[in-house]
């Protein structure tokens, strides 16, 4: 199998853009990707993946990506008859529309393949349409599975499971598990802060965060509280945006300008995993995903330079560290409040500002991971650039199952040579 290569990455602009249709979302997305690989038109482009998870609440259930992509193939824009896949993995959408992407290039089916990831949750007009899209990653045709398991979980974590007003029953089990882990380890409600402070700093530098300011430790944990011990500024806002990323083969590679070349990432590993209803002591299945990964490419936790996770809530920046290896299990919190993963530390994390500062539109979230770790891989991050990166390592989780998201995906990028 030849090399896998990113040729051009985007993002848009993450928050609230209830005057952007998907259509236009992807539009800015899809040409951002390709004036990034130095393209003016998908002409190349044989194969396509797109991500989305609330369209169907707008009334679009099926076909997505190609009502999405309609205009821009009227426009001349993107290739007649090229075939497009839609995929859905909750919060890993989009990862699993990159992942669609790297399996069309390592096949041979295409030399080019496009993932692109589209989401609003802003809906002035039916705010109701929000929490009918997060209904849909977690079990509707048997409650009482989960919540069998969640009332047990919380028996154990010392913390009973109920669900409140203006928060997602998302936010519930986060802090369920959270209660666990500090019950178990000792972690604590402030090193949560910290890692909230320190993303919402990362974030502040990131011209393309929903949120652009900083916060102190103390403002984090004296913000409204959404369920303990998770406040607002721990947990990640609602937002729309798109995010993109096009692959090519090594020898399509080889027929591009030197500017294009010289600035192509290459995809060490891309492994997915399965979510379960684990037991509480169990390994998640971001551990399964890691373990994948790094055996596909050589690699071990010691080796990367940044990593980008999907901290929905800052208790989950804490438990992914572990569950990545940077740390020994129990001691995420110590790890992140040492400082050791803010920006000039010894592993970075979240330099984007993550899920509690950029934003997470959730089909549009993983290629958002892409476009920031290929950004620092290039040099060209700006105030939040890593110093020397040349290995990034992402994860990406989606839905629910227990204490476990119902998909994984972790990805490898590195500098080109």
């Amino acid at each position: 199998m030849g090399n896998i290569y990113v040729i051009g990455t985007a993002c848009t602009s993450f928050g609230k853009h209830a005057d952007k249709s998907f259509q236009d979302l992807a539009r800015m997305a899809y040409l951002e990707v390709l004036a990034d690989a130095g393209l003016d038109r998908g002409d190349l482009i044989e194969q396509a993946w797109f991500g989305n998870c609330g369209m169907g609440q707008w009334g679009q259930g099926g076909i997505r990506g190609q009502v999405a992509f309609t205009p821009l193939v009227a426009d001349g824009l993107f290739p007649e008859r090229v075939p497009m896949i839609n995929v859905e993995g909750g919060c890993a959408t989009a990862s699993f529309a990159f992942h669609g992407a790297c399996k069309d290039i390592a096949s041979g089916e295409a030399r080019v393949s496009l993932a692109i990831g589209v989401e609003k949750l802003i809906s002035p007009d039916r705010p109701e349409r929000v929490p009918e899209i997060f209904a849909t990653a977690i079990d509707q045709l048997d409650r009482e599975r989960w919540l069998e398991y969640y009332r047990r979980a919380g028996a154990e974590a010392g913390k009973p499971f109920e669900t409140g007003p203006g928060r997602t029953v998302f936010m519930d089990t986060y802090a369920m598990q959270a209660a666990w882990h500090m019950k178990r380890y000792g972690t604590t409600q402030r090193q949560m802060a910290s890692g909230a402070s320190k993303n919402h700093h990362h974030g502040s530098l990131n011209p393309k965060a929903q949120y652009r300011f900083e916060v102190s430790v103390d403002e984090v944990l004296a913000d409204r509280e959404i369920s303990f011990p998770l406040t607002r500024a721990m947990c990640s806002p609602l937002g729309d945006g798109a995010a993109a990323a096009l692959l090519c083969s090594e020898d399509a590679l080889a027929d591009l300008p030197a500017v294009a070349r010289a600035r192509a990432v290459r995809v060490r590993a891309c492994a997915l995993s399965g979510g379960k209803y684990r037991k509480l002591d169990e390994p998640g299945l971001s551990r399964i995903a890691a373990d994948k990964a790094y055996a596909r490419s050589g690699l071990t936790a010691t080796d990367f330079d940044l990593a980008e996770v999907h901290d929905a809530t800052s208790f989950c920046e804490i438990y992914q560290l572990e569950m990545l290896g940077f740390c020994p299990v129990g001691e995420g919190g110590r790890l992140v409040e040492s400082g050791a993963t803010s920006l000039g530390g010894r592993i970075p994390v979240n330099v984007s500002g993550g899920l509690v500062s950029k934003g997470h539109p959730v089909g549009a979230t993983g290629l958002s991971m892409v476009y920031e770790v290929a950004q620092q891989l290039r040099g060209e991050a700006g105030a939040r650039q890593v110093r020397g990166a040349q290995l990034g390592v992402i994860e990406n989780g989606g839905g629910v199952m227990g204490f476990d998201e119902a998909a994984c995906a972790v990805t490898i990028l590195e500098k080109s040579e």
